[in-house]
């Protein structure tokens, strides 16, 4: 299994998750040690990666005149008004 970083993935998340949406897996490394993995939910079937709002974030996001974006808000942006 490939590893990415958080750097590598904060770069390229899209590129990233289009990868993982097509099949591969990946464990994500923080400061050196592996903190997550990243893999398909459904390897048989990878989905409309135009109409899945995680896989689009790229176009949408916006930087946080704050510096941190809250994860309500990161909801918002993802899935519209709730």
């Amino acid at each position: 299994m490939k590893t990415v970083t958080m750097l590598e993935f904060r770069q390229d998340a899209e590129g990233v998750l289009r990868r993982v949406a097509k099949g591969e897996r990946f464990v994500l490394s923080h400061r050196g040690k592996p903190a997550a993995r990243l893999e398909p939910l459904n390897a048989a079937s990878p989905g409309n990666a135009a109409e899945d709002p995680f896989l689009s974030i790229a176009r949408r996001a916006k930087p946080s005149p704050k510096g941190k974006t809250r994860h309500a808000d990161i909801d918002r942006i993802l899935y519209g008004r709730r």
